[in-house]
């Protein structure tokens, strides 16, 4: 089998795991890492959506990407989200990632009025700068800029933009993508469109549930990659409930929640997401129990 390339193969989001008081707790993040690793995933993107990276400090931001990094084993790869509110944070983000060992970076669009085109592709071209390579961001939902297909060409021609996390839900537009970008990865960005993206040609996963689940979405995802349909699409029936919940606005909270219900610390988040509402728990505890028991059926527990 060809080696992955570090932005490929299941690459899994992590929360920052905060203590009652809020404070980050370092051994638990690093457990984390360590244990993804062993369950089978390929990598791991600290200070994403899902890391809070809002609500952390520069000084807070930085130490968790170099205990990311410390903590992953030989051949993990740890690929940081850059996001900021300007492309000189990006860029220094990413020169912070090259520092400390990170193989890859996860960057967002300017996200703070909507861009025009050319300085999406000027932000872009300021975060490979660093040297890394760029694993571009469209979450068009979350962000005021849509990375369509076409405005993709044009990032793409940039040195060192390698792939496209695509969260826009639209699977039509990985075919676009590859035809008018045959270079570049396309890696399913939302748990709920995996197996139609990797089954069409997906590289990899940038995943929110294998947080909780991880050797089951790794057995997904090789099923998907391998076209095993017979497999894959009774699986996926049984997770695509609670992956659902990783392409909406509480998906930090679902997520941890769905972590301790699978034997993992998930933990608190920091304002202003607080607590799930109770009908909203409700709905994700039974669609965790009906994931938790395609664990069983697969044949042992992921936690």
């Amino acid at each position: 089998m060809t080696a992955l390339k570090p932005w490929q193969g299941v690459v899994v989001a992590i929360p920052t795991p905060f203590r009652e008081d809020l404070s980050i707790d370092f051994d638990r993040l690093q457990e984390h890492v360590r244990w993804l690793a062993d369950e089978g995933c390929h990598g791991v993107t600290p200070c994403g959506s899902l890391g809070e990276y809002q609500n952390l400090s520069d000084d807070e931001r930085a130490d968790v990407v170099r205990a990311t990094v410390e903590a992953a084993p030989a051949g993990f790869a740890v690929v940081p989200g850059v996001g900021g509110y300007g492309s000189r944070q990006s860029r220094r983000w990413a020169e912070h990632a090259a520092r400390v060992g990170a193989q890859a970076v996860l960057a967002l669009p300017p996200n703070t009025y909507a861009a025009r085109d050319s300085e999406v592709v000027a932000h872009f071209r300021e975060v490979a700068s660093a040297g890394l390579p760029v694993v571009a961001y469209n979450n068009p939902f979350d962000t005021k800029v849509d990375l369509t297909p076409e405005l993709l060409a044009t990032i793409a021609e940039t040195d060192g933009v390698v792939a496209v996390k695509e969260f826009s839900g639209d699977v039509r537009r990985l075919h676009r993508i590859l035809d008018l970008s045959p270079h570049l990865d396309v890696l399913a960005g939302a748990d709920d469109v995996l197996l139609e993206l990797v089954v069409c040609g997906a590289k990899g996963w940038i995943a929110g549930f294998p947080n909780a689940l991880p050797r089951l979405s790794v057995q997904l995802y090789e099923l998907a990659r391998a076209q095993d349909l017979a497999a894959a699409l009774p699986l996926y029936a049984a997770l695509h409930p609670i992956f659902g919940w990783d392409s909406r606005p509480v998906f930090v909270q679902a997520i941890k929640l769905g972590m301790e219900l699978a034997g993992r610390y998930g933990g608190p988040c920091r304002p202003p997401r607080g607590p799930l509402a109770p009908e909203t728990e409700a709905q994700v505890r039974k669609d965790m129990a009906r994931a938790l028991a395609a664990v069983v059926v697969a044949g042992g527990p992921d936690a």
